[in-house]
């Protein structure tokens, strides 16, 4: 269903936006968190730290892909809020063209540089091959992971965040049971994970594009709208890579420090991949509430509705710091539990388990601020800043490779603690004045006061 968020009291159409997208955030994360938790629970300790040194690897292009397919449906969401269908099935083309193409080049890229890229992130021998047959498989379904998000957020672009919920249950439970005939019968390991969650997600981008296509009348195309001019693509291209580049830079500090953890050992390794793994899952609710303001933000700027923004970002930011305060509680409460779902408690050392636990309460100790950069870093991309938001990307970067190259070799595992808090702590520094200069950048496109 087709949802405006330009009318109605901004907290509740914020919230009863959100929802169905954390429910399937949430869903995705069990959707990636199976493949380590059968690999832990199944094949054993070393598996577990093999596909968890890919981590960072993995976010570093998925991840590009993800911002991609967001930025792209940015300008879409635009001409929604300003009722130009015709003009909005044009950049809906424009993004098809820019991420097939971009799926394409990619794939090669990795698959070729894979082996390369483990070596050089200094990937422990033992657990190399194993790490390289799994990521190299999820490389090679890209355009799995694009069939899906594409078209999901296209959805969302028009206000309907359920539809791609549903879908994505519908993978899940998929992607579980492949999960279990690949390792449990056929006995193919990590790389059995890999290839259930490459079908998985070809099964949800297919019914999400099937969907989409007969029940979205304002998406059928008419006659010429499929041939889009270059200046429509270049629109298109400066929204959409700036966004996925976002996601790599912010990634490539994650790389420099996970060569860093990789040389402290394996049970290091396997002790960073278990809390991060509890770290991210309880990053949702905020993470769903970023999005949120992504699509509300550029909504309301194609309607021209300045106070509606403001407020909306207001109440966005009161939400994400309360939220983030509980799920904090509930990490440092919790974390030590929630990380035995990857590792079995006779593997789980002394080393391995205060690793965990440091590491965990560091994190959750600046949740407040991972919730106000991603409040300001999705509506500073939503009112069409992409390339400024990257900006903070950028000192997210930064701040990870200065702690893995100044701070590990003399501070060791402590360091590695508080990797993510500063980079949180930079990123949010710089969004203060990129969302209040695209406030006052939008205003003057508006012509208002």
């Amino acid at each position: 269903m087709v949802r405006t968020l330009t009318e109605g009291r901004p907290t509740f159409r914020i919230l009863s936006f959100t929802i169905p997208i954390l429910l399937g955030n949430l869903l995705q994360q069990i959707y990636n968190l199976t493949d380590s938790i059968i690999v832990g629970r199944f094949v054993g300790k070393e598996a577990f730290a093999a596909v968890g040194s890919t981590g960072c690897l993995n976010f570093l292009v998925i991840g590009f892909m993800l911002g991609l397919c967001s930025g792209l449906c940015i300008p879409i969401a635009h001409r929604f809020g300003a009722g130009d269908y015709v003009r909005m099935r044009r950049r809906v083309a424009a993004a098809v063209y820019i991420a097939g193409g971009v799926t394409l080049v990619l794939t090669l890229v990795t698959v070729l540089c894979t082996r390369q890229l483990l070596v050089l992130m200094q990937t422990p021998d033992n657990i190399l091959e194993t790490a390289v047959s799994y990521i190299r498989i999820i490389f090679l379904g890209i355009i799995a992971t694009m069939m899906y998000n594409l078209p999901a957020n296209l959805l969302r672009s028009l206000g309907d965040s359920r539809s791609p919920l549903y879908f994505l249950i519908i993978s899940a439970i998929l992607n579980v049971v492949l999960d279990l005939v690949f390792v449990l019968v056929f006995s193919m390991g990590a790389a059995g994970t890999a290839i259930a969650t490459v079908l998985a997600q070809f099964v949800s981008g297919f019914l999400c594009i099937l969907y989409m296509m007969r029940k979205y009348s304002i998406l059928r195309f008419q006659k010429g709208e499929w041939r889009v001019t270059f200046s429509e693509l270049r629109s298109s291209f400066t929204l959409g890579v700036p966004m996925g580049l976002q996601f790599s830079v912010t990634a490539i500090g994650s790389v420099v420090l996970q060569s860093a953890v990789n040389t402290l050992g394996s049970d290091i390794v396997a002790a960073v991949n278990a809390a991060g793994k509890v770290n991210i899952f309880l990053n949702q609710p905020m993470e769903a509430l970023g999005l949120t303001m992504s699509t509300y933000c550029g909504q309301n700027m194609g309607a021209g509705k300045m106070d509606r923004i403001r407020a909306g970002v207001r109440n966005g930011l009161i939400m994400t710091i309360a939220i983030s305060i509980v799920c904090a509680v509930i990490m440092v409460a919790c974390g030590h539990y929630l990380s035995l779902l990857f590792i079995r408690q006779e593997e789980m050392t002394p080393l391995i388990q205060d690793s965990i636990s440091q590491f965990l309460v560091a994190n959750s100790l600046f949740f407040p601020f991972l919730g106000t950069l991603l409040v300001l870093r999705n509506a500073a991309q939503g009112l069409g800043f992409s390339i400024l938001a990257m900006g903070a990307g950028l000192f997210e970067m930064i701040a990870r490779s200065v702690v893995a190259f100044c701070f590990v070799s003399v501070f060791g595992f402590s360091a590695i603690c508080f990797a993510n808090p500063a980079a949180w702590v930079a990123a949010t520094a710089i969004l203060i004045p990129i969302y209040l200069y695209s406030l006052k950048q939008v205003k003057k496109t508006l012509g208002l006061r």
